[in-house]
């Protein structure tokens, strides 16, 4: 007689399934974008049935909300561990825009956009896409301080600053999805732009 042995497969808790249901939400928006994070493909990704994904998540607009902000978070902590290689301020503003506008748009600038498209309709992910915001703001607003008072920029108003940056940022990679303009190179138009509001010469700011 030949003896079988089963082990019996752990049951996750709601909190686990959460955090898996968050992870598929956000490996998707990455992959194909903001609006294929669907209650379907989330269920396919994570391997069960839709209604246990309607379970556990806050209905579908709360998750596709998760999923952006998860997904800029990420990007914004990367840019600010990139900067931080050096101490100065225009190094590390060189490093920021060679990293979010490099000679391809990275997914997750189509996940920008779609976030202010489809925030119009989904009030709880236009309330993260302006939180988010405001977090890029103050960071850039931060760095602009900091470059102030090392000497190495012009007395500016930072916030100003920081807002008209993150504009061209967003413009710039919006418009790079489509493949407009891309000569001469989308970081070097910004990097032009913001040299002139810092009082500084173009090329100091190189990463």
């Amino acid at each position: 007689m030949t003896q079988t042995s089963t082990v019996r497969r752990r049951r996750k808790t709601p909190a686990e399934r959460r955090d898996e249901i968050a992870a598929a939400a956000r490996g998707i928006a990455l992959a194909d974008g903001l609006d294929a994070v669907t209650l379907r493909a989330v269920a396919a990704r994570v391997g069960v049935a839709p209604g246990l994904v309607a379970h556990h998540a806050d209905g579908m607009d709360a998750l596709v909300a998760e999923a952006f902000g998860a997904v800029v978070a990420d990007e914004l902590r990367a840019v600010v561990a990139a900067m931080r290689v050096t101490d100065a301020a225009t190094a590390r503003l060189g490093i920021l825009l060679d990293t979010v506008l490099g000679d391809e748009p990275s997914a997750v600038t189509l996940v920008w956009v779609q976030g202010w498209a489809l925030g119009a309709r989904n009030e709880a992910l236009a309330a993260r896409v302006r939180a988010e915001m405001d977090a890029w703001q103050r960071a850039l607003a931060a760095e602009i301080v900091r470059g102030t008072g090392r000497g190495e920029f012009a007395e500016v108003d930072a916030d100003a600053v920081a807002w008209h940056l993150l504009a061209m940022i967003d413009g710039l990679g919006a418009h790079g999805l489509v493949r407009w303009r891309d000569d001469p190179s989308r970081a070097d138009l910004t990097r032009r732009a913001l040299a002139a509001l810092l009082g500084v010469a173009p090329g100091a700011l190189h990463g």
